[in-house]
Parts: structure tokens; C-alpha cells; sequence
């Protein structure tokens, strides 16, 4: 496997996703609606399928794209950090985790 950097700087994180047409996305994983949102990064033709779709009703799954502000909002509470994939001269791999951050090796 690849060797991984940890990144919890949000234009970092911004700039990582940016480079792979990724956006911001939660998935509402709560038994009652709006609790408990888990965050996603979607990438390519997955980032507009949430457009394509009618309105749902709160809490009828599937992935919602959600502004960076918001996502960031998540992830800080949830003290998270990004685990990706070092570049790699010629290739954009879009491995990714969310650890907890007290989960880093210092």
C-alpha cells in the first residue's frame, strides 16, 4: 500500500479533493431524521447524482452534497482527521478514511 499523510488542515483537505473532483457530502445514518450525519467525500460522476435526484424525504437515505462550512462543522466536532494517499508523480488515487484524531500517530 501506498504511504499515507494525515491531514486535518481544512484548505488542505479542500485542496486534496479539489485535485480529484471531490465535494463534501454527508449520509444520514440516525433512525430519527437529522442526528446523526455521517460525513462522505464523493468523487466524479457520484458528486452530481444528488442533483439529479428528486426531493426525499429527511432521513431516506443516500448521500446529500453539503456546503464546506458545513462539513468542516461535522468534522471538527467529531474531532476527525482525513487519511489519504500520498501523491504520486502521474496518478490521482482517491483513497481516503476518516480516523479520530486522538487515533494519529504523533
Amino acid at each position: 500500500m501506498a504511504n499515507t499523510i494525515t491531514l486535518t488542515d481544512h484548505e488542505a483537505i479542500r485542496d486534496w479533493a479539489a485535485a480529484r473532483m471531490g465535494s463534501p457530502a454527508v449520509v444520514d445514518i440516525s433512525p430519527a431524521s437529522g442526528t446523526q450525519p455521517m460525513l462522505r467525500l464523493v468523487f466524479d460522476q457520484r458528486a452530481y447524482l444528488d442533483m439529479d435526484q428528486a426531493e426525499r424525504p429527511e432521513n431516506a437515505g443516500g448521500v446529500e452534497l453539503v456546503e464546506w462550512d458545513d462539513w468542516f462543522k461535522l468534522f471538527e466536532e467529531a474531532e476527525l482527521a482525513l487519511v489519504v494517499s500520498e501523491d504520486v508523480p502521474g496518478q490521482r488515487d482517491s483513497f481516503h478514511e476518516f480516523i479520530r484524531r486522538d487515533e494519529t500517530v504523533k
